[in-house]
């Protein structure tokens, strides 16, 4: 992984999140993509998540239990995946101000492995 690709965090907004979080941190400057823009919905959650570590982007989901199981069934395995962000359902304009502290806050690297509730960075 290069310097630059370890300090910014790479966002891959889940399809249970709504479309336009990920268009709202674009017009702040982040890379952020939606499972819309790169067509893949209706994937399985561990299809997903394999496509954004294979990406090296950080999954974004309200899909806390599955993505929580994801992350330790993973992790026993020795599976490696960029982040995962997990979060309650909250109103758009919520959601991208606790994720753009987030983002403005963890590197790529603090990511690696880890899972990261939103709620943490209100």
């Amino acid at each position: 992984m290069s310097a630059e690709t370890s300090l910014f965090i790479r966002l891959y907004r889940d399809e249970d999140v709504h479309k336009r979080v990920a268009a709202a941190l674009r017009l702040r400057h982040f890379d952020a993509v939606s499972v819309h823009d790169v067509k893949l919905r209706g994937l399985s959650d561990e299809a997903q998540l394999a496509q954004a570590a294979a990406d090296g982007r950080t999954l974004f989901t309200y899909n806390t239990a599955d993505y929580v199981r994801l992350h330790f069934d993973w992790l026993r395995r020795g599976r490696q995946h960029a982040g995962i962000i997990v979060s309650d359902q909250l109103p758009i304009g919520e959601t991208v101000h606790r994720l753009l502290n987030l983002l403005n806050r963890l590197t790529a690297e603090e990511m690696q492995n880890e899972i990261r509730w939103l709620q943490a960075f209100k």
